[in-house]
């Protein structure tokens, strides 16, 4: 993950792209394929209940249709963006979302979004999803919903005190420090140094150390 990249966000010299520049706020954004692990439903119910929120929905669709998408004068669907444009949408933002529907296809997902829109300084709100809830949720940095109607009062106080909260913000720049594209390549290289005269039947132990050392916490088997 390249946090500096998405600290980008942070500058005061952050030009907002002309597509989002002119919504109000508040913003709450997200960004990524819009696909069947969207809980569209979710995404209807907070344009329905909060209409003055304008959700910002920045990637291309892809595995479902545009009409599975709801429709509503305060959900905004940009498209695909270049990689270097979303700092940019985040600077922009005042909640970050992530509103995963709970299936098979987000049973065993790892959003690198959630250090992404961290670095960006957003507050962000998410679902249960299990690798978001440990260790974003657990650390206090990312807030978790459980309902439709408790993902609306999170977002709610994530407006209103998340992102001047001095402990929190500390909490996120400690949970962001060891995560890089760098560190992860470095982990990854030493374990392979470590490794690379010991026989073959080892490689199964190397991989599981390997993810050990990329989800420090997580209890890995073969």
């Amino acid at each position: 993950m390249d946090v500096e990249h998405f600290r980008g966000a942070r500058s005061p010299d952050a030009t907002e792209p002309q597509d989002q520049a002119g919504l109000p706020h508040p913003r709450l954004g997200f960004f990524g394929v819009l696909d069947e692990r969207l809980d569209v439903e979710l995404l209807d119910h907070v344009a329905r209940e909060r209409p003055d929120w304008q959700l910002v929905m920045v990637g291309p669709i892809a595995k479902i249709s545009t009409s599975d998408l709801p429709q509503r004068p305060n959900i905004h669907y940009l498209g695909a963006k270049p990689y270097a444009e979303l700092p940019a949408y985040l600077s922009g933002w005042d909640v970050a979302l992530m509103p995963f529907a709970r299936n098979e296809s987000t049973r065993f997902i790892s959003p690198t979004k959630t250090p992404e829109y961290l670095a960006a300084g957003c507050p962000v709100v998410s679902t249960p999803i299990r690798d978001v809830v440990r260790p974003y949720g657990e650390r206090g940095v990312v807030r978790i919903a459980d309902t439709a109607a408790d993902f609306v009062k999170q977002l709610d106080a994530a407006i209103a005190f998340d992102r001047g909260d001095s402990v929190r913000s500390r909490a996120v720049e400690a949970l962001l420090k060891d995560k890089s594209w760098d560190r992860t390549w470095e982990a990854m290289d030493q374990l392979l140094q470590e490794n690379r005269d010991r026989p073959s039947p080892r490689s199964t132990s190397l991989w599981l150390r390997a993810v050990s050392a990329l989800a420090p916490g997580r209890k890995v088997t073969a």
